[in-house]
């Protein structure tokens, strides 16, 4: 999700240099010309040789200027004689030893680069148009571009193919001579080359068949950036979030949004500030969420366990909010302990927040009397990611806890999140064991007896979740034998 920030460039105050050398050399070189012109005209006119003369210099000029077309080819300074680009623009193909961003086109092996580029310019004509030449002048080609309105300027976010030799600094310098200003460039990918409305359209669908996809969306949306969800009213008496109006708030690079259950959503984005326009997108898919109310998809799987148990598997909700409570008074003591780290008598309080698709997804295990014996949950903490688990007693050591985390990963992993932790303790043995058993890297951290275990996801590409033995996600329905 992130991307290395070395290769993130931000100029600041670009403007075009005038250079008022070149005038005075202008200037002076228009009055030896006249002076030049006034000379040979008397000569001309009132010498024995004026016709021989006169033809000399004509022959002479012709000389000088096919001298200078031939040193302009030879020195490159004439405009590229290339291929027609009015057909089908080659294929993109990732080329993973070129480094990320980097990809060959279809004619020949020429390496290229893409970059994301966004920059202000003045809202004025011929602007946009002095920008596109500044950038072809280093053979750059610009694929998409967006344009943000502003009160005093524009807005223009280019998707860009470059040179693969042409480095950021060269774009932004050429940028800023060009009249942009604010100029923040960093490497893209093929992901990239989506266009913008049928990319919001399918973060829009993804919102509308699941609420918890809300944050995700915005995420993919707004690009890399921070987001929080504050519940209205939160969990142990902490101080409730400061009250947003409906149409929200927009701070530069901080927009606050009222969330769909009376919270707040609050995103971040220090290195890049929002746009009236990308405040408005993100405005819409949050209202979008909020028409549509509660909802997850109500696809289950049928899992049959080693000792013969069918159960099932599905995604859970504040609906469940009942059933979660009852398998509460079934566990023991020690159970709660090591799932909640605190009170167990203050496990109920943290159902409501843990079962909202607001904060993120639950996967339940039910028998086939309809009672919930396992969860799963999958939650958005900033830009991380917790996986948590609780088991009842007399179902653990059955495989149950294995199949949640692995579909809690899959999860994680199609979301695009780069790592999920774990907060337990070291005595959890069968937690320990479950992570391990995803065959991930594994990152352990041991503070105050309690311990986290950061699995790396960042190079587990989607297809490999199958192929590791992990089981598709509650979203699909069927029926597998559980580990």
């Amino acid at each position: 999700m992130n991307r290395d920030m070395s290769d993130v460039t931000r100029t600041r105050n670009g403007r075009p240099v005038h250079h008022w050398r070149r005038d005075v050399v202008e200037l002076a070189a228009l009055f030896t010309a006249v002076a030049v012109a006034d000379a040979v005209a008397n000569l001309v006119g009132h010498g024995p040789d004026g016709p021989a003369l006169l033809v000399i210099s004509a022959l002479v000029l012709a000389a000088t200027a096919g001298f200078h077309v031939w040193w302009a080819r030879r020195s490159g300074h004439a405009p590229p004689v290339t291929d027609s680009d009015t057909g089908a623009r080659p294929a993109v193909t990732e080329t993973r030893q070129a480094g990320p961003g980097t990809d060959t086109s279809g004619t020949g092996d020429r390496a290229s680069t893409l970059w994301r580029l966004r920059t202000t310019v003045r809202d004025e004509p011929g602007s946009l148009a002095a920008l596109c030449g500044a950038l072809a002048g280093h053979r750059v080609d610009i694929l998409s571009l967006q344009t943000h309105p502003l009160g005093d300027g524009t807005v223009d976010e280019f998707l860009l193919r470059s040179p693969g030799e042409l480095i950021a600094g060269e774009i932004t310098r050429a940028v800023a001579l060009a009249g942009g200003t604010d100029t923040w460039i960093e490497r893209a990918d093929a992901h990239d080359l989506v266009d913008a409305p049928t990319r919001v359209l399918g973060l829009a669908t993804r919102t509308a068949l699941d609420a918890a996809e809300l944050p995700l969306a915005l995420r993919q949306l707004l690009g890399r950036c921070t987001i929080r969800s504050l519940p209205a009213h939160p969990v142990g008496g902490a101080r409730s979030p400061e009250a947003v109006p409906v149409e929200g708030v927009l701070e530069d690079t901080v927009m606050r949004l009222r969330a769909p259950e009376g919270g707040v959503i609050t995103v971040e984005r220090p290195y890049l500030p929002f746009t009236p326009t990308e405040f408005a997108r993100a405005r819409a898919l949050v209202e979008l969420d909020t028409r549509l109310g509660p909802r997850i998809p109500r696809s289950q799987d049928v899992i049959s366990l080693p000792a013969g148990n069918e159960i099932t598997v599905r995604r859970a909700d504040t609906g469940d909010l009942e059933a979660a409570r009852a398998m509460h008074e079934r566990c023991s003591s020690r159970t709660l302990g090591l799932r909640y780290h605190g009170p167990v008598g203050d496990a109920d309080r943290y159902l409501n927040h843990l079962l909202s698709p607001r904060f993120g997804r639950t996967l339940a295990v039910q028998t086939a009397s309809g009672r919930i014996v396992g969860l799963g949950h999958l939650l958005w903490d900033g830009d991380e990611t917790e996986v948590a688990l609780l088991v009842e007693d007399d179902w653990q050591r059955r495989g149950i806890g294995s199949e949640l985390l692995g579909r809690l990963v899959r999860m994680a992993v199609e979301a695009g999140c780069e790592s999920v932790y774990a907060v337990t303790q070291a005595s959890n043995t069968g937690m320990v064991a479950a992570m391990r058993g995803l065959g991930l890297p594994l990152d352990y951290q041991i503070e105050e007896g309690t311990l986290v275990i950061t699995a790396r996801l960042e190079a587990v590409p989607g297809d490999a979740v199958t192929a590791m033995g992990w089981l598709s996600s509650a979203g699909d329905a069927g029926r597998a034998e559980a580990p």
